[in-house]
């Protein structure tokens, strides 16, 4: 089993929009950068457990943990002129981009803030936490989930 973290904007789909969805799961699709692309379709395996990261809000935060249950397959939202995921160069023959299905398993109460991670010195090589870091999906070691885990009690 592996450890990720997923980051996504809240106003565009936040973790309570995941637990609503139906079966508490959903595609994560709209990633559209070749690094993070490369890890959902070459690493990324069900079982896997993954962060969700609400990114550009304040505070910036953890909100929950949920599994990969769908390896990686073509994210159709790239074949769709009225996504805003739409490419022009990708298609069913040839797909540029993939997506990976997810399921919420459990929630942060309160949700765990990036300035808490700041604090803990065993996550100070978090990529998350380095500077410049930008990526939308990010490998997270054995050692820093632990650590974040035990930041909070789950309540799942």
């Amino acid at each position: 089993m592996a450890f990720w973290l997923l980051k996504t904007e809240p106003n565009t789909f936040s973790w309570q929009d995941l637990v609503a969805s139906p079966n508490r799961s959903t595609c994560w699709e709209g990633v559209r950068n070749y690094q993070a692309r490369n890890i959902m379709r070459d690493e990324m395996k069900i079982g896997d457990r993954v962060f969700i990261y609400h990114s550009v809000v304040k505070p910036m935060v953890i909100a929950g943990v949920a599994e990969v249950v769908r390896e990686a397959y073509p994210d159709h939202f790239a074949w769709d002129p009225e996504s805003p995921y739409f490419d022009a160069k990708s298609s069913p023959e040839n797909p540029r981009w993939v997506m990976v299905d997810v399921r919420a398993e459990y929630g942060f109460d309160p949700p765990i803030t990036r300035d808490e991670l700041k604090d803990v010195p065993e996550l100070a090589g978090m990529m998350l936490l380095q500077k410049g870091s930008r990526l939308s999906v990010q490998p997270v070691s054995q050692k820093e989930w632990a650590t974040v885990l035990s930041l909070r009690e789950s309540n799942g």
